[in-house]
């Protein structure tokens, strides 16, 4: 065989090579689909697998200040159903809200909590909160019972850059009763008509002439 006819070898089975491949594969392929970054903690426990768990921090070079809140994303799907029944953060929020008081699990289901709008909130953060941080989290399960977790803080960039904060609760306005049958100050009403009466003046004493 010729070096021409070699060159020409070589090169037809370079070409074939990645045509087999892609013939094998199909058209649906694992390397054909997109696969976007997973950088939260994923784990699988008592039949809970909790995927992609993170919490949602600040914009890069900035924190959430201590007080305030942050929210948590996850993916949870229960082999034979749960229910997660609350959250706690010890030593990183004073309480977690999740909306809805509870989240049901069906068997074999998959529960999307991992956003853009945070689902579950933690609130009252007891330090400064900064991207790149890793916090614990403990889930509780009505079946499953308590799963402990420690999860990354990932700044509110990149892949999280469209992620929605928790929304700031409005504030509360008291509104205090006027008590009936008060009066304005400077003036009294009669018992008869409710016309404000004026006191009568002094009358002056008479001077005794010499």
């Amino acid at each position: 065989m010729t070096r021409w006819n070699r060159r020409l070898l070589f090169g037809a089975v370079a070409l074939l090579i990645p045509m087999l491949a892609g013939c094998e594969a199909g058209a649906n392929a694992p390397t054909l689909a997109f696969h976007p970054a997973s950088s939260g903690v994923s784990i699988i426990k008592d039949g809970i697998t909790i995927d992609n768990a993170f919490v949602l921090g600040s914009e890069l070079g900035s924190t959430l200040p201590a007080g305030g809140q942050a929210g948590f994303f996850a993916a949870i799907t229960a082999t034979n159903g749960d229910r997660l029944e609350s959250i706690t953060a010890p030593g990183s929020a004073s309480s977690v809200t999740v909306t809805g008081g509870t989240v049901n699990l069906p068997a074999q289901a998959l529960v999307d909590l991992s956003g853009p709008e945070p689902q579950i909130v933690l609130t009252g953060l007891t330090n400064p909160l900064a991207g790149g941080e890793s916090i614990q989290l403990v889930l509780n399960f009505a079946e499953a019972g308590p799963i402990t977790l420690g999860v990354p803080v990932e700044p509110r960039a990149y892949d999280y850059a469209s992620y929605s904060p928790p929304a700031i609760p409005a504030p509360e306005v008291s509104v205090k009763p006027v008590a009936s049958g008060s009066v304005s100050p400077g003036a009294s009403a009669s018992a008869a008509g409710g016309q404000p009466s004026s006191s009568p003046s002094a009358s002056a004493s008479p001077s005794t002439t010499p």
